[in-house]
């Protein structure tokens, strides 16, 4: 996930830090509980845990939301966890952090740096890092979670809090309402979250009207064909040329057949076939990435694909019991939908709040799994993600001045100023839950 165009001017910087007093006194109730929310990040990105594997996360979480007074279920969705705070007639506002990290061996530096290893889906051992900033998230979960219930005189509703794990697969959130998120507690009228960037100076807001990030299919490809040697090639039946042939008029599916003004991308990531020079193997291998926004527009992608196999297979005269098998992976990753009017209402309050510390942004074609929770009830939930930049004033200015490349989310190198994230995000969501169940 990227920001773009969201800053314009290294001046913007000093803004982080520091901005005009507020009247309730949240700025400095943030400030006061950062060192504890710091040194909790601290402890999360040493120990980050993989997608559904979260079991020391959400344990240490759980126990905090309970000190504050929230009825904590544990183990939903596998292993997320949903604290619940009652307080009287209002609407139900629902906040969510993602938990896991990724098979990413640490090199930051940083003196809390990661040195775990664990066994992912794949089987192999890896390092495992919070490189998407994750860590920051659970930290600013919490200290909203507190000042919230610090102030339970000045909202009424019921809170929601959930902690989700495996974002990093696209299946966390999907695991948490099929095992009764919507049903077995408050089903929301409000979802807010935020994300870090790393394409964006440490304190600075974003977000996106409408669809923010993109529907995320994996499609398999297997090409059939008659293997033999390659001296002879007239008694076999090439499947890397199939399969080449496949990946071309693959490319026409976006410039050919869609409007040009209607986003989508098709990336063949992995092409696998044979093992030696002189041999014609008897199949091929297509791995392929997929990114829409409109599900119009993302059936037709994969219809689209499927169709242009089996006609490049019969076009090299493959038998119809002999055609390009296609498979798209499920469960795929929703596109994310900001709803408008929510999205105007909450950026509305952020941008007084925050003057010139917030800004319109492009969609993106990456992936969020946190639009299942809009999904699951179009009717009733209104929906919002929204980015706080984490790159440290002086790497935004060396990039400015083209001297570094910054790196990017699921970089080994990715560090975000996680003070200032957390103390952006955590007044943020506050302020957003405050807004939204004040009293009267």
């Amino acid at each position: 996930m990227r920001m773009v165009r969201l800053a314009g001017a290294v001046g913007l910087l000093a803004l982080v830090a520091a901005g005009p007093a507020r009247a309730d006194g949240l700025r400095e109730a943030v400030a006061a509980e950062l060192p504890a929310l710091v040194e909790l990040y601290q402890d999360l990105h040493a120990n980050p845990e993989l997608s559904f594997q979260e079991f020391e996360t959400a344990a240490k979480l759980a126990g905090r939301a309970r000190a504050l007074g929230f009825e904590v279920t544990e183990g939903v969705g596998r292993t997320g966890v949903v604290a619940v705070l009652r307080n009287g007639p209002g609407p139900t506002v629902m906040l969510r952090a993602d938990m896991d990290g990724l098979p990413v061996i640490e090199q930051t530096g940083l003196p809390f740096a990661s040195k775990r290893r664990a066994v992912p889906a794949t089987g192999i051992e890896t390092g495992v890092m919070h490189a998407c900033g994750h860590d920051t998230h659970v930290a600013a979960w919490l200290g909203t979670a507190k000042l919230l219930a610090e102030r339970r005189d000045q909202w009424s509703g019921t809170l929601v809090m959930i902690l989700q794990p495996a974002e990093e697969i696209g299946e966390g959130a999907k695991a948490m309402l099929d095992d009764g998120l919507y049903t077995r507690f408050p089903k929301p009228d409000y979802v807010l979250a935020f994300h870090d960037a790393a394409q964006a100076p440490a304190g600075m807001i974003g977000y996106t009207k409408g669809f923010a990030l993109a529907n995320v299919d994996s499609v398999d490809v297997v090409v059939p064909g008659v293997g033999g040697h390659g001296a002879y090639p007239h008694t076999a039946k090439d499947p890397i040329v199939i399969a080449a042939h496949i990946v071309t008029r693959l490319q026409t599916l976006v410039s050919r057949e869609l409007d040009p003004q209607e986003p989508a991308v098709v990336t063949v990531g992995s092409f696998q076939a044979g093992s030696k020079h002189n041999i014609i193997p008897d199949e091929a291998r297509l791995q392929i990435t997929v990114r829409s926004y409109a599900d119009e527009t993302r059936q037709h992608l994969l219809d689209g694909i499927a169709r242009i196999a089996r006609a490049e297979a019969l076009a090299a005269g493959m038998p119809e019991d002999r055609l390009p098998r296609v498979t798209v992976q499920e469960p795929y990753t929703p596109a994310t939908y900001n709803t408008p009017a929510f999205t105007d209402q909450v950026m509305a309050l952020l941008k007084a709040r925050f003057p010139d510390r917030v800004a319109e942004t492009p969609s993106v074609m990456g992936g969020e799994d946190f639009s299942q929770y809009y999904r699951a009830d179009r009717e009733k939930v209104q929906s919002l993600i929204f980015w706080v930049g984490g790159v440290r004033a002086e790497q935004w200015e060396k990039a400015q001045k083209g001297e570094i490349e910054l790196p990017s989310l699921h970089s080994p190198f990715w560090a975000p100023d996680a003070p200032v994230v957390i103390a952006t995000a955590t007044e943020a969501l506050t302020a957003a839950a405050l807004e939204l169940m004040k009293k009267g």
